[in-house]
């Protein structure tokens, strides 16, 4: 293979890992506000996809990408709030209740996805690139340099969304005072009850907004990275996510590198299972699950940060 070949070859890989690691990102940074205030969200596999369900649904009814992201977005808050209810408020487990809201959203899109046949091999209006001025100089151009820079400028909305939140949620965690607040109530409730500031409000308003985020992501995949719905497309990428928390350090810019990182390995899926036969294509389905938990197996060989109360139910005294 000449040394062209396999420029086109990763320029196009980058391209896909790029668009996949989107989603991720998306889950992953709403993920980080939620379990830098104390609560870890299981669940957000589940609001990705109601939000895919949702987005899709109302872009294929309107017409209209944009009201789809807002309908997937409100099928993520609504998903957080039954969990924020249950597991903020009432005190359950938080696993248990995400996990509940997991086949919640499982059962719910395949009976309304069923119930409504034209959907079905539908496409929906889908968010297009941006179009910005100097990428279609990049595409003509055969420079390796102008070929990279289109892979990682020409983002449509919700991508371009996906990166800017990265230093915006920096900046809120680490240079507000809502941020100190957030860390203060994840790392020692307690004394942030005895300053004022009220945890279980705090807590819930963290997890809606990951819920915001994964709903979002949801419909990055249904009109943002393809124009349809199928069931159970989230197919495991808010565990992934979960993953991307942990490797991030809780660390928008490390969960941006992880993010990044495991959609090379989405990306490394689709190639091989297009290049090669020798091997079954249910061993790439598994690479990148397998990468997830090598991801974690060496994650834990070294020292970690969570938030000291991680998990852990509130209540005033």
């Amino acid at each position: 293979m000449h040394g062209a070949e396999w420029g086109v070859i990763f320029v196009g890989l980058l391209f896909t890992g790029v668009r996949l690691a989107v989603p991720l990102l998306l889950a992953a940074l709403g993920e980080t506000l939620a379990e830098k205030s104390g609560v870890i969200n299981v669940g957000i596999e589940g609001m990705i996809l109601g939000g895919a369900m949702a987005g899709f649904t109302a872009a294929y009814a309107t017409h209209n990408p944009w009201l789809g992201a807002g309908a997937a977005l409100l099928a993520g808050v609504a998903l957080a709030a039954i969990f924020s209810g249950l597991a903020v408020v009432l005190g359950a487990d938080q696993v248990v209740v995400g996990t509940a809201i997991n086949i919640l959203a499982l059962g719910l899109t395949g009976v309304f996805f069923r119930a409504l046949p034209q959907l079905s091999g539908a496409s929906a209006a889908a968010f297009p690139p941006l179009s910005l001025p100097f990428l279609h100089s990049a595409h003509a151009s055969h420079s390796l340099t102008a070929q990279l820079a289109s892979v990682f400028l020409e983002q449509n909305a919700l991508g371009w969304l996906a990166w800017v939140l990265v230093p915006l949620s920096w900046l809120y965690l680490h240079r507000t005072r809502g941020g100190l607040r957030l860390r203060a109530v994840g790392e020692y409730p307690e004394a942030a009850d005895g300053a004022g500031v009220r945890v279980e409000r705090v807590r819930i308003g963290a997890t809606l907004a990951g819920g915001a985020l994964a709903g979002l992501a949801g419909a990055y995949l249904s009109i943002g990275y393809t124009n349809g719905f199928v069931e159970n497309m989230s197919a495991g990428r808010g565990f992934v996510a979960l993953a991307v928390v942990i490797l991030g350090r809780w660390n928008p810019f490390g969960v941006a590198g992880a993010a990044f990182l495991f959609g090379l390995a989405f990306a490394l899926q689709y190639q091989f299972q297009a290049t090669s036969t020798r091997f079954p294509y249910q061993f790439f389905l598994a690479l990148p699950y397998v990468l997830t938990l090598l991801a974690l197996l060496v994650r834990s060989r070294f020292q970690s940060s969570p938030p000291a109360a991680l998990g852990e139910a509130y209540r005033r005294g």
